[in-house]
């Protein structure tokens, strides 16, 4: 079957899931003012969703190598639909956040197997095949924030989470049944792809890379940009609503966010084919830290400037879920791609508990949303920065072989197929 028909089916899952993350902020004033909850306490629950979605993607990611994708996507579907379905009757805070956290499951797996897809069957276009596919996550919400938005307004909160969570489960299901790894003789980079990319042309499987520095450095970069953009999308209308940004703008805002969102991952990941990851990495993540501070300084003047400032935040934020995949691959080779990632994907977590209920906490506590921006854009300064060092850091020599690694989790070929 064409790669590209695999791709394109990875693309709908991940717009798919996208929605249960991007079109979250619609939800939270509707679910405080049906509950009664505190906006922090709410928020909470955007921080389970995410830090399940990461901490149980190294996991999925072993799994799905060893298995193959389809089965994931299979159950994937039906852990998003319930759990994302279920969201408006829950009856307590332990219920909302169990249930989020459910859906949480569900999206590591859809997420876990698409990059897969992108690493594995495009090792010669791996930045833009990446950017395609993180490109659907962050910015396929556009095309149904209207509908989710029309939705609430109709019926409520509560009907929009289960209709919503039926449909995206179910083409989740249906686009998995299309996912199935490459042959090993596609993994290799065709001669003179990736002339940018730094490559030893070694295969690092989980173990032998976590025994890597080059890995915690990278580890620590990723949790430092993406503090800023995860607390963009967990508080864009509780911002909105401190600022007074009218209904109109803030409606605008939220169809524009996913929309540059997804462009600056598929462009970024070009960029990254042509010009290299680390440059790349260092003019995105440094133009974030500039947007982010704009956000609580110009974004304040009106309607019109909050509109373009959180626009850009989300043009440089959405691609270091392209950059980094792509260099690890780049560093520690593509046939344990989805594992290897899935690790380093592990810092979404980190980052959310400052993102989601430590952010509103710190609002609710000081009545301003300053230390929160400055704060998250000092640390994409220091990702930036850290880019360029990477580039004169020496790449990884394999210890150890297959041997090395414990008999327990031993990886099988990337050759398997489902």
């Amino acid at each position: 079957m064409n790669r590209w028909l695999r791709l394109s089916a990875a693309m709908v899952a991940m717009t798919m899931i996208g929605n249960l993350q991007y079109a979250w902020t619609l939800f939270v004033q509707p679910i405080i003012g049906g509950t009664g909850w505190k906006l922090s306490e709410v928020q909470w629950g955007f921080t389970f969703f995410i830090a399940c979605m990461t901490w149980v993607m190294p996991l999925s990611g072993w799994l799905i190598d060893r298995m193959g994708p389809r089965v994931f996507m299979s159950v994937a579907g039906v852990l998003c639909a319930i759990g994302w379905g279920s969201l408006g009757h829950a009856r307590s805070l332990a219920q909302f956040y169990t249930l989020y956290s459910i859906a949480g499951v569900g999206n590591a797996f859809v997420y876990c197997c698409s990059i897969a897809v992108a690493l594995k069957w495009f090792p010669d276009k791996r930045g833009l095949a990446s950017g395609l596919i993180a490109g659907c996550y962050g910015s396929g919400a556009a095309l149904f924030i209207p509908i989710f938005s029309r939705l609430i307004r109709a019926t409520d909160y509560r009907t929009t989470f289960l209709y919503t969570g039926i449909g995206l489960g179910a083409l989740v299901i249906v686009a998995g049944q299309l996912l199935r790894n490459p042959p090993s003789s596609v993994l290799a980079p065709a001669p003179g792809a990736g002339k940018k990319s730094r490559s030893r042309g070694e295969e690092f499987n989980s173990w032998q890379m976590l025994r890597t520095p080059q890995f915690y450095m990278l580890y620590l970069m990723m949790l430092m940009i993406g503090i800023g953009g995860l607390m963009a999308t967990a508080q864009v209308a509780p911002v909105a609503r401190n600022y007074k940004v009218g209904a109109t703008a803030l409606a605008i805002a939220l169809s524009l966010n996913p929309i540059g969102n997804g462009v600056g991952r598929v462009f970024w990941g070009w960029a990254s084919d042509h010009i290299g990851r680390e440059w790349t990495m260092f003019v995105a993540f440094f133009l974030q830290s500039i947007f982010l501070v704009s956000v609580v300084t110009v974004g304040r003047w009106g309607d019109v400037w909050f509109v373009v400032t959180m626009a850009l935040v989300f043009l440089t934020w959405g691609e270091l879920y392209v950059l980094f995949p792509a260099v690890l691959a780049d560093i520690f080779g593509s046939r344990h791609a989805a594992s290897n990632y899935s690790i380093l994907y592990s810092t979404k977590g980190l980052s959310s508990i400052l993102a989601g209920g430590l952010a509103a906490a710190l609002f609710e506590k000081t009545g301003t949303w300053n230390y929160a921006f400055y704060g998250s854009a000092a640390l994409a300064l220091c990702s930036a920065m850290a880019a360029l060092a990477l580039r004169k850091v020496p790449l990884p020599v394999k210890s150890g072989g297959r041997d090395a690694l414990p008999a327990q989790v031993r990886v099988r070929s990337a050759g398997a197929q489902d």
